[in-house]
């Protein structure tokens, strides 16, 4: 003698068939859907360093530039659809390019990093870090995520210099 599940089960059981057979029927129906939003839209990874700029090419017809977090990221919009992007803090953020009637043409992931190439990190115990910049002589070189006190005096001292250098700078007479 046979023996039929209860109600919920075969309604499960069915639901399961039929789920089963979405599953292989959907992906074909999207596939040129998909495929058609995939050119319309490009998205890729665009890695700058800190305090470094890189210059990228707009798509056409792009009218709005949006950046998500500008703490990460910044941009600067020349002629002829070039962007000068210009890495401010490690992280990531995205950058979105609209046309003029809001669609968008592109979606771009900005990663900042950090420059290892001539970059020194000294640590002296958990909380002080320093940086030096050796190229090929070690100067101090700040960097985020140095120690507060290094930081502040290494940044005073570069801001003392620059402000002795424009101060003899101005036109005599002025």
């Amino acid at each position: 003698m046979r023996r039929t599940p209860p109600r919920p089960f075969r309604q499960a059981g069915l639901a399961l068939i039929l789920g089963i057979a979405t599953l292989q029927v959907v992906p074909r129906q999207l596939a040129p859907i998909q495929a058609a939003a995939a050119q319309a839209v490009s998205s890729s990874v665009v890695t700058v360093m800190v305090d470094n700029a890189k210059v990228m090419r707009l798509p056409e017809k792009t009218q709005t530039v949006i950046v998500g977090n500008p703490m990460i990221a910044d941009v600067t919009l020349q002629k002829n659809g070039v962007l000068v992007l210009t890495g401010k803090s490690f992280g990531a953020t995205n950058l979105i390019a609209l046309d003029a009637g809001g669609a968008m043409l592109a979606e771009t992931t900005i990663r900042v990093e950090a420059s290892q190439a001539s970059v020194v990190t000294v640590q002296r115990g958990p909380d002080e870090r320093n940086s030096y910049s050796c190229t090929p002589t070690c100067q101090p070189s700040v960097q985020l995520g140095d120690s507060s006190k290094y930081f502040g005096d290494v940044s005073g001292q570069a801001e003392t210099r620059r402000n002795l250098a424009t101060a003899g700078s101005t036109p005599a007479g002025r």
